[in-house]
C-alpha cells in the first residue's frame, strides 16, 4: 500500500520502488500485487523451508536454507541488496524488516543471532542512506515461544523488534552528523 500511494501521489518524485523483504517467509503478498507493475520491484530473502502460504513469484526470489546464520545470511543480502539499488536507482526503498528469522523464533527455522539482526538492519539502512533514497521501515513477523509477556523468550522478540527501529534512528542520526561535519569541513576549505 505504501508503495501504490507514494507512486500514485507523487507521481513527479517516485518513479521507482524496491521492496526488501527480509521476513522468514516469502514476501508473496507484494509479489502478487506487484507482478503487472513494473515501477515496483519486489526482492524477497526467506527461508526455504517455511512456507505457510502458495510460493509466488517476486521479481527476486532468494530461498536461504533451514538454520542459516548470521554469516551465510549477510553474505547474501551484501551480494544482492547494493547491486539492486544501483541497478534499479529506487526513489524509496521499503524495508519490511521481518525478526522472525531469529533463532529465538517460534517459527522461522532459521539461526539468526539478535547481533546478526542488527547487523542485517544497519546494513540495509546505511545503504539506503549513502544513497540517499528515502526509507520506509515496517515491523515484520516475529513469533515467541512463550506468549507470557514477562518471559524472557517473550522479551527477546519484542527486544528484537525495537531493535528495528533503534538502529534506524541510529543510522540515520550518523548519517545527519556526518553530512553536517562534511558542510562544516567544506565551508572551512572555502574560507581558508
Amino acid at each position: 500500500v505504501v508503495a501504490l500511494v507514494a507512486l500514485r501521489d507523487y507521481p513527479r518524485t517516485m518513479h521507482r520502488v524496491l521492496i526488501v523483504d527480509l521476513d522468514v517467509h516469502q514476501g508473496n503478498g507484494n509479489a502478487v500485487l506487484f507482478q503487472e507493475d513494473e515501477r515496483v520491484f519486489t526482492f524477497s530473502m526467506h527461508c526455504e523451508a517455511n512456507y505457510f502460504s502458495k510460493k509466488q513469484v517476486s521479481n527476486l526470489d532468494v530461498e536461504l536454507p533451514k538454520g542459516c546464520n548470521d554469516k551465510e545470511y549477510m553474505r547474501h543480502l551484501r551480494w544482492h541488496l547494493p547491486r539492486l539499488l544501483d541497478q534499479l536507482q529506487p526513489s524509496l526503498v521499503y524495508y519490511q524488516a521481518g525478526v522472525d528469522i531469529f533463532v529465538g523464533d517460534r517459527l522461522g527455522k532459521m539461526d539468526i543471532s539478535r547481533e546478526g539482526l542488527r547487523e542485517r538492519n544497519w546494513y540495509v539502512y546505511e545503504e539506503a542512506l549513502t544513497r540517499d533514497i528515502p526509507l520506509v521501515t515496517t515491523m515484520g513477523g516475529g513469533y515467541p515461544r512463550d506468549l507470557d509477556a514477562d518471559s524472557a523468550p517473550f522479551r527477546e522478540i519484542v527486544d528484537a523488534h525495537v531493535d528495528v527501529y533503534k538502529t534506524a534512528a541510529e543510522a540515520l542520526s550518523l548519517r545527519q552528523e556526518l553530512l553536517r561535519l562534511n558542510a562544516t569541513n567544506g565551508a572551512a576549505l572555502v574560507r581558508g
